[in-house]
């Protein structure tokens, strides 16, 4: 679940291909690994928020998995999107990617590229990379309507918002974020430790809250640790005033396997992280054009 959705075509002039070698992989949680990448005198020209893709087809340990992808589908194996971990201020070029996994049942193709990305890529590899487009970005102009901006996370949606978030500390000091962090365990938080690093060097800009759905007792972590998932009555107390606030929410959405499945039972499809945050905003009165949104799946 760590694809974003795809590209308006509001930012295709950006787009381009870049040939890179991995600089260093970073083991994030059991099946999250970040990518950091060399990638020469190339001018990174990219926004906050913004993603690159991958081709697995360059990938010659892929190739027959991607060929009997490609047979059962009937069309040709698409490039993969992953969110940019790094900021455009960093001098290091990264992504973050979680592990997708095989569900019976539930998942209708085993994934391709994620495993290798995560598991088997080292230092010294080369690989094309194309960047960077995406919608879900740190508007230039925010500063102008709001200064706090509310950031609702959950897994792999933590990565576009982990670029906008470092971006702003840096270059927009009258912007203050809350982050509130879903994720089932602490050992499953991406970014936990450089989390904590960000709020005690920016104590007046960051405030972070984790929200853990299989730690009962997860306040014995602090006082910024809850246990369960995000109600509407968490963000009533985080947001005071929500009509002044803007709100950037990445997370698991519905699928359209989702979708199928659903129609195939005659049942509407079950909220995930996004449809359920998404309806706790609507309820306590934000507005559309308050919300940025994402969908991972």
């Amino acid at each position: 679940m760590n694809q974003p959705s795809e590209p308006t075509g509001e930012k295709r002039k950006r787009i381009r291909e870049l040939e890179v070698m991995v600089a260093e992989t970073i083991t994030e949680t059991h099946d999250t690994t970040t990518i950091v990448y060399f990638t020469g005198n190339d001018r990174l020209d990219y926004l906050p928020g913004h993603f690159l893709t991958i081709d697995p087809h360059q990938f010659p340990a892929l190739d027959r998995f991607t060929r009997y992808l490609e047979d059962q589908k009937g069309k040709r194996e698409p490039p993969r999107a992953y969110s940019m971990a790094s900021a455009p201020h960093e001098k290091s070029l990264s992504i973050t990617i979680k592990e997708e996994n095989y569900v019976t049942n539930e998942t209708k193709y085993p994934p391709l590229l994620s495993p290798l990305l995560v598991r088997r890529i080292s230092p010294g590899s080369r690989m094309v990379i194309t960047g960077f487009t995406g919608p879900y970005v740190l508007d230039e102009k925010v500063e102008g309507r709001t200064s706090h901006l509310v950031h609702l996370c959950a897994g792999s949606g933590i990565v576009p918002n982990y670029s906008i978030i470092k971006h702003a500390l840096a270059n927009c000091p009258k912007l203050r974020h809350t982050l509130i962090y879903t994720n089932k365990t602490w050992d499953d938080v991406i970014y936990r430790h450089d989390l904590v690093k960000l709020e005690e060097t920016h104590p007046d800009g960051l405030r972070v809250i984790h929200n853990l759905t299989r730690e009962p007792n997860a306040s014995a972590h602090g006082a910024s640790f809850r246990a369960g998932r995000v109600t509407e009555a968490l963000i009533r107390e985080l947001v005071p005033d929500p009509s002044a606030a803007e709100f950037y929410c990445c997370g698991p959405g519905i699928t359209k396997f989702d979708r199928q499945r659903s129609r195939e039972r005659g049942e509407e499809p079950a909220p995930r992280f996004l449809e359920s945050v998404l309806a706790h905003l609507s309820a306590i009165g934000v507005k559309k054009e308050q919300i940025h949104r994402e969908s991972y799946g």
